[in-house]
């Protein structure tokens, strides 16, 4: 079973793998010999040969890993743990590709499947791994790491005074993840601050409800999707179900939908809230590195929200699933952008279970496109309209957040790449720049429209029969 994952995970559709058996010594030989000796297709057996080349270094080289494997059992100054000479070399190999590629053993895959259902322990932070530290994506909204103040870009050093530096993401989730009520400090580091700072906070049972809604001004329907996990097209569909039962629809402007701060998720969940917001069309293509792969996601199950004018905002925290679903709309002209340009993070994990007890492996595998072929990748989704927020001082040294261009070994853009935007938003919807910018822009269109129908059918009754 292969799943995708659209966040610092996405799961979906399955991929074709091919089976390549590889003859080593005698058929590499018989090749070298049919290149002396054959007067023709030089060219095509010089390729075969360069390939089989290829393969006895490669295997040249595993041999290396086994003579370094069998000295370290036979000679380090400890009996070492075979398992864990094994798992550490998966990961020393897996870190290598770029920074969305792990190996998670038994036990980081069934806290990964526990996390896409919607429901785990811990202190709801959205994390990646950058210069061997832990970085905040985002957090999750009303966790306890939300209420501590933790924001996206805040980089954690330490978990209860032990350096994270040496561990893997997987060692370093499951040191914050605990029982409930359990307390946890954790030293992180902001930029252009002057010291560490130390954040102590209490592990809850973390619910996930990734969607939240409610009316603005009694004719518009605000939506917010926090995460993309099992639930959210569910979500989705009942807040505007709602929407639709507390707003008739002659007074229903529009929807704000609210994707700032959202660090993706799965893959199928946001094909399907693209479908739930516009009536047919491209999702999102991947494309890997053979072009057989490619494949394309489309929307079905109709519109909705009836054709009602759509808002989307973005921010530097917007990712993967988030950035698919805004591209999606945007390209299709079904929804006007508004804030900062999303993080940029364009690449597909496919989850590859690895059988009964060896966990699985999240491993790149493509990369996303907008319906126009836009590539997502370390450049992100720039807004139709920029809005940037006033930043309290205090949270001034950590509202940017540099993007998926910005970490180490990320892959290269199909362009020009893009680092660096605001993700900061106002906890009062008053001081909220882009949200009430939003909100105009629905009853700016809205009026516009209604008088260019009045003036079109005045027009139309001053036509003489």
């Amino acid at each position: 079973m292969l799943r995708n994952i659209a966040g610092h995970s996405e799961k979906g559709s399955r991929m074709m793998r091919k089976n390549v058996g590889f003859f080593l010594g005698t058929v590499a030989g018989a090749c070298l010999t049919l290149l002396v000796t054959s007067p023709q297709g030089g060219a095509h057996l010089l390729g075969i040969a360069k390939a089989a080349a290829r393969s006895d270094n490669t295997y040249s080289q595993l041999n290396l890993f086994g003579e370094v494997f069998e000295r370290i059992r036979t000679d380090y100054v400890e009996k070492p743990d075979d398992g864990k000479l094994v798992e550490g070399a998966i990961n020393g190999m897996i870190s290598s590709l770029d920074p969305h590629s792990r190996y998670m053993n038994e036990k980081g895959w069934a806290e990964m499947q526990e996390t896409t259902h919607g429901e785990f322990g811990g202190l709801g932070i959205e994390v990646t791994m950058e210069d061997g530290f832990v970085k905040v994506v985002a957090p999750i909204d009303d966790t306890p790491a939300s209420r501590a103040g933790i924001m996206s870009g805040d980089v954690i050093t330490a978990i209860d005074d032990e350096t994270i530096q040496g561990m893997t993401l997987d060692q370093a989730v499951n040191k914050m993840k605990g029982a409930p009520n359990s307390s946890i400090r954790l030293k992180i580091i902001r930029k252009d601050a002057d010291k560490p700072i130390e954040v102590a906070i209490t592990r809850e049972v973390i619910r996930v409800r990734p969607v939240k809604y409610h009316t603005e001004g009694g004719d518009i329907g605000y939506i917010r999707i926090t995460s993309f996990n099992e639930q959210t097209a569910d979500g989705l569909r009942k807040a505007i179900t709602d929407i639709q039962k507390e707003i008739p629809q002659d007074k229903l402007d529009g929807y704000v939908i609210d994707l700032r701060n959202n660090p993706g998720g799965l893959l199928d969940q946001a094909v399907s809230v693209s479908g739930m917001l516009m009536q047919r069309g491209e999702v999102v293509s991947t494309r890997g590195r053979n072009p057989g792969e490619t494949q394309r996601f489309t929307a079905h199950g109709g519109d909705l929200t009836k054709g009602k004018p759509l808002v989307v905002l973005i921010n530097g925290g917007s990712a993967s699933a988030s950035e698919i679903v805004a591209g999606a709309l945007h390209d299709h002209k079904r929804a006007t952008l508004i804030g900062t340009r999303s993080f940029g993070k364009g690449s597909v994990q496919t989850i590859i279970p690895l059988g009964a007890g060896n966990g699985a492996l999240a491993l790149t595998t493509a990369r996303y496109f907008t319906p126009s072929g836009h590539s997502i990748q370390a450049q992100g989704i720039t807004p139709d309209i920029e809005v940037l927020q006033d930043v309290p001082d205090e949270f001034k040294t950590r509202s940017e957040i540099k993007g998926e261009a910005s970490m180490r070994g990320h892959l290269a853009a199909e362009g020009t790449e893009q680092s660096g935007s605001q993700s900061y938003v106002p906890p009062d919807e008053k001081n909220d720049k882009a949200l009430n910018a939003a909100l105009k822009q629905l009853r700016v269109t809205v009026n516009a429209d209604a008088k260019n129908a009045e003036t079109k059918t005045a027009q139309k009754r001053a036509v003489p029969n």
